[in-house]
């Protein structure tokens, strides 16, 4: 037989030959196997050389020359994180900067409430009945009433079923966001969003989609492309949310988002709209309600809409309003609510003052929004500079025509149009941000903050002493 090997041995029980007989292929892997085993056995072995014990002078001299990684990238020392302003006082209408006394173009005070006296009453009474702070979160002892009445005239304001209040700004979206939107979840994101969106898209794990700014074109082929996935596979598709996070104002850029033609993308493609209104709560609309009030769009249309509270109420802290089954969720998974001490009950008081001013005083609001148009105006033209916002934003950019070449150089180059209309008496800032970090790095700006508190005379002065500067440094 050809397809296996016989071998003749000798018998035991009686004696004689017998034969044995085994496929080949099987006799060939054992002589394989046994001439690696006599290999291994014949090999020539090799014993790891011993390393000789280090004399202790030559220990020293190694300990001696090792450096460590450093802890941190090194920072220059002129860097703007280590050479800040100082303020001395309340950075009101005029602000004490460095010694100095401006007219105050940089802090975020829309309504000019930050050094409102029924303001300033209403925290020093909360002060003195429930102390400093709150030592403890909303879940811990942590909820004071003072708390529950903001959130309730928050939703009364908002016109929303519930509102949920944060102890801190910029923790809001970014608890809010991850409080919904898991691994596996996809969010569409516009990529002029804020950092703190940013870092709620991190915390989340989700699949992020960045589409162009403000471009609903771009969107739309997002949101088509994620359908012909699903498509593909229903059963992944019906355990996916999909999300929609867009600014109502932009902080990076003053533009307005166009909130109708996402309202009609959200229904279509049947995704869900979270809008963070902390430029555009207290600024846009007849009663200050948002971008929702701006449009004419019924609230219900949006899952959920979130504010800091540290620009047009002049307090401390954030909050998110929507219907109560969406807030109730934030009260077990908001990371900044459930483990962050509660807002303390004194900027609790300020803000349910803030928001008697708002409510008695809608006029406030035009005001506001005719001076923006007014200082808007007034800054276009400027050699070298072009103005980049919406003409009803309260806070505007300035950015440089042409690049010189290099981001750092464009930074300096606006420090310097900065520090000229300081040293006149116009405090502005540029805006900053995490270079690294950002997905999106926007170009070097100055921001020109417009409140209710400035004169006509003073929007006029601050957007001829920026055409004097630009002259003077740019040219």
């Amino acid at each position: 037989n050809t397809t296996c090997l016989c071998w003749w041995i000798l018998s035991c029980k009686n004696g004689g030959l017998r034969c044995l007989c085994a496929p080949a292929y099987h006799l060939i892997l054992e002589g394989i196997l046994i001439l690696w085993i006599i290999r291994l056995l014949f090999s020539k072995t090799y014993k790891l050389q011993e390393r000789s014990d280090l004399t202790l002078k030559e220990k020293e001299e190694l300990i001696e020359e090792w450096q460590p990684e450093p802890l941190v990238p090194p920072v220059p020392k002129d860097h703007p994180a280590l050479n800040y302003n100082i303020v001395s006082g309340p950075p009101t209408h005029i602000i004490t900067v460095n010694g100095k006394e401006c007219i105050n173009f940089a802090s975020f005070n829309f309504l000019g409430l930050l050094n409102n006296e029924k303001v300033k009453s209403a925290a020093q009474a909360s002060l003195k009945k429930y102390g400093v702070g709150t030592c403890g979160p909303r879940g811990f002892y942590g909820t004071f009433d003072v708390h529950l009445e903001l959130e309730e005239r928050l939703a009364k304001f908002m016109r929303t079923e519930e509102a949920i209040i944060y102890s801190y700004g910029f923790a809001t979206i970014a608890s809010a966001i991850p409080a919904y939107s898991k691994r596996g979840d996809i969010v569409f994101v516009d990529e002029a969003a804020c950092f703190a969106i940013q870092k709620g898209l991190q915390a989340s794990r989700s699949n992020i989609k960045l589409f162009k700014h403000n471009d609903m074109a771009d969107l739309e082929r997002l949101l088509k492309e994620q359908e012909t996935e699903d498509q593909k596979n229903p059963r992944k598709a019906r355990v996916t949310r999909r999300f929609i996070v867009v600014e109502g104002l932009y902080m990076n850029t003053g533009d307005i988002c166009p909130l109708p033609e996402l309202i009609k993308l959200k229904y279509k493609y049947k995704v869900r709209i979270f809008l963070e209104e902390s430029l555009s709560f207290g600024v846009l609309g007849e009663h200050g309600r948002g971008i929702t009030e701006h449009f004419g769009i019924n609230i219900d249309d949006i899952d959920l809409i979130s504010a800091n509270m540290e620009n047009s109420l002049a307090s401390i802290g954030g909050f998110c309003c929507g219907r109560s089954f969406i807030i109730d969720h934030q009260r077990l998974s908001g990371q900044g609510y459930c483990f962050s001490a509660s807002l303390p009950p004194l900027l609790a008081a300020a803000a349910i003052e803030a928001l008697n001013i708002m409510e008695d005083n809608p006029d406030i609001f035009q005001t506001l929004r005719d001076k923006c148009e007014r200082i808007h105006k007034a800054l276009q033209g400027i050699s070298g500079l072009k103005v980049v916002g919406e003409s009803f934003s309260p806070a505007l950019h300035l950015q440089l025509e042409e690049s010189c070449g290099s981001r750092e150089n464009d930074v300096k180059l606006l420090k310097r149009v900065v520090d000229y209309c300081m040293n006149s008496g116009i405090a502005l800032t540029q805006a900053r941000y995490l270079e690294k970090e950002e997905k999106c790095l926007p170009p070097p700006s100055i921001r020109v903050v417009v409140t209710v508190e400035q004169t006509e005379q003073e929007l006029d002065k601050a957007a001829s002493l920026l055409k004097e500067a630009a002259q003077s440094v740019l040219n």
